[in-house]
C-alpha cells in the first residue's frame, strides 16, 4: 500500500453486518487510492468493538487484494467465529433481496457476484456455510437463491452439504444445482464432455504422487493412464488456478524433474494440445454463460502458451487490444455463431444458469475447453483510457445475470 496513492473516499460501513465488500475495495485499489487508510479505519472499528465482523472481513479483503493473503485469510476465520451472515447493499437497495450461500476461502472460492450485481439497486446478504452447517435457519429474508460456492478440494464437502441443505428446497433460487457445481473438477469437466464433437476436452486423470513417479520413470506409459495420450503431457497439482504449479512435461525426465520441484501429494495430467493460431501467437478467451446464453468477458493475446490475462502484455500491446476489442464487440455475430453447437453442449452437459469458462479456439475449428467454473473472476475493473470496450461488454453480462434473478423472482 504506497503512501504515494491518493486517500481513499469510500467511508466503511457502521460496525453492523455491511461490509464495504469485494468489488468495492477492488474498485478503490484499480482506481490507485490508498487502502492503508481505509485498514487504519477498519482497525480503529475492531479496536472499539472487537465484535465487529464485518470491518474484520473488509481488513480480510484490504490484505488479501494488498498481496498478505495468509493473513487476510486468518482474519477472515475470526469473522466468521462471530458472524456467518453478511450484507452488501447496492444503490438505494430497494432492488431484489439476494440469498448467496458461500464458502470460506480466497477471492477464486465463489462466485464473483459482488461484481455480477454491479450498478444494481439490490441488496446482496452473504451465507457462509460449511461442512457443519446444520441447517438454513440463518438465511436472512431474500427474494432468490444463488449458490455462490466453487469447486475446488477443499469445498467439495461443502457443496455436499448445501446439496442436502437444498434438498426439497422449493423457493425461488437461480439453477445452481450444489451436486452439478461439484462435477467441476478439471477431470470431472472432461468427463463431461467427453461425446461432445464441438468441443475438445483433453481427457485428465487426477494422479497420485507415487503412480506419477512411475511414470517419470518409464515404468508406465502415458497410453496406459489416458487413452491415446503420449508426451507432451500438462501436469498441475490439484486444487490450483491461475497456471500455479503448471508444466508441459516434454518426456519422461522433464517429469521426474518437475516432481523433485514439487511437493503436492495429488496432481492432474493431460495431453497438451497445441492451439497456436496461424501467426504463432495463443489466445484464449473467456466466457459467462447466463441461463443458456454467452457472453464474453475477455481475451488474451499471448506469445506463451500458458496464457494469463495480467501478463500477456495486453496493456502494453495496442494491437492486441484492439484484437480483444473486435472479439468482445462482434462476438454475437462470429465467435457465438461459430461455436453455437458447442455452447449448447456446454450448457446442457454443465446444467447450471450461470457459469464460466477458459477457452480456446481449434484449427479444426472446435472449441478447446480448458476450465469450467462458477468462480471464475469476472469484472469491469481494466482503465477506460486503455480498454475503452470493456465496460459495454462487462455491464450487458452484468445486466444480463441482474435480469435472470428478476425474472426468477417475478415467475
Amino acid at each position: 500500500m504506497s503512501p504515494h496513492q491518493a486517500q481513499a473516499v469510500v467511508e466503511p460501513a457502521g460496525p453492523t453486518d455491511e461490509v464495504i465488500g469485494l468489488e468495492a475495495i477492488m474498485r478503490m485499489a484499480y482506481a490507485g487510492q490508498d487502502l492503508n487508510g481505509l485498514y487504519q479505519q477498519l482497525i480503529a472499528r475492531t479496536n472499539a468493538d472487537p465484535s465487529d465482523a464485518a470491518a474484520l472481513m473488509d481488513m480480510s479483503v484490504v490484505l488479501q487484494v494488498s498481496g498478505h493473503k495468509d493473513e487476510g485469510l486468518r482474519l477472515q476465520g475470526v469473522a466468521l467465529q462471530t458472524r456467518r451472515n453478511f450484507r452488501r447493499v447496492y444503490g438505494d437497495g430497494r432492488g431484489v433481496q439476494i440469498a448467496a450461500l458461500m464458502t470460506a476461502g480466497d477471492f477464486m472460492a465463489n462466485t464473483p457476484i459482488e461484481f455480477l450485481l454491479s450498478g444494481s439497486n439490490a441488496t446482496l446478504h452473504l451465507v457462509y456455510v460449511d461442512a457443519q452447517t446444520p441447517d438454513l435457519s440463518h438465511l436472512p429474508a431474500h427474494d432468490v437463491l444463488f449458490v455462490a460456492v466453487g469447486e475446488s478440494p477443499s469445498s467439495q464437502p461443502v457443496l455436499a452439504r448445501c446439496a442436502d441443505l437444498l434438498a426439497g428446497w422449493t423457493g425461488p433460487m437461480l439453477k445452481g444445482a450444489p451436486e452439478r457445481i461439484a462435477r467441476l473438477t478439471r477431470d470431472g469437466v472432461a468427463a463431461l464432455m467427453a461425446e461432445e464433437l464441438a468441443v475438445c476436452a483433453p481427457a485428465t486423470l487426477r494422479i497420485g504422487r507415487a503412480e506419477l513417479a512411475r511414470l517419470s520413470r518409464g515404468d508406465v506409459t502415458p497410453a496406459a493412464l489416458l487413452h491415446g495420450a503420449a508426451f507432451p503431457l500438462i501436469a498441475r497439482p490439484i486444487g490450483t488456478h491461475a497456471g500455479q504449479g503448471m508444466e508441459r512435461l516434454d518426456a519422461p525426465a522433464a517429469l521426474a524433474a518437475y516432481l523433485a520441484e514439487r511437493v503436492e501429494t495429488e496432481f492432474y495430467i493431460a495431453p497438451f494440445v497445441d492451439y497456436a493460431s496461424p501467426d504463432g501467437r495463443f489466445r484464449k478467451q473467456r466466457i459467462a454463460f447466463i441461463a443458456g446464453r454467452a457472453y464474453p468477458s475477455h481475451m488474451a493475446v499471448s506469445d506463451h502458451w500458458m496464457v494469463h490475462y495480467l501478463s500477456a502484455g495486453m496493456s502494453e500491446d495496442a494491437g492486441r487490444r484492439a484484437e480483444e476489442a473486435a472479439w468482445m464487440e462482434g462476438f454475437d455475430a462470429d465467435f457465438a455463431v461459430r461455436h453455437a453447437d458447442a455452447f449448447a453442449a456446454l450448457h446442457r452437459r454443465i446444467g447450471l444458469d450461470y457459469f464460466g469458462i477458459d477457452c480456446a479456439e481449434l484449427a479444426d475449428g472446435r472449441l478447446l475447453l480448458f476450465e469450467a467454473d462458477v468462480a471464475m473472476i469476472v469484472h469491469d475493473l481494466d482503465p477506460e483510457d486503455l480498454f475503452p470496450y470493456k465496460k459495454p461488454a462487462m455491464h450487458r453480462l452484468f445486466a444480463a445475470f441482474q435480469a435472470e434473478l428478476a425474472k426468477i423472482v417475478a415467475a
